[in-house]
């Protein structure tokens, strides 16, 4: 297996994002995170996947209709 040297801001030209991560302030940040999350929920409901996430120790499934499932 070979490692791919890539610096970091072709690291961060590789995806869709406007602005740099290393730039951003704590309010973007937190507005870009959100944003990321609703579209892995939206994607993973939309192939009938569940969206897992870890809350107070526990992992989480969340399900498109809106129940939750403690898997641990």
């Amino acid at each position: 297996m070979t490692m791919i040297d890539l610096t970091e801001e072709q690291l961060v030209k590789k995806g869709k994002m406007t602005k740099s991560p290393f730039t951003m302030t704590a309010a973007e940040e937190k507005q870009w995170e959100e944003k990321k999350q609703a579209e892995a929920k939206a994607y993973l409901f939309s192939i009938g996947q569940p969206f897992v996430y870890g809350e107070a120790g526990h992992t989480i499934a969340l399900y498109a209709d809106g129940s939750k499932k403690v898997l641990r």
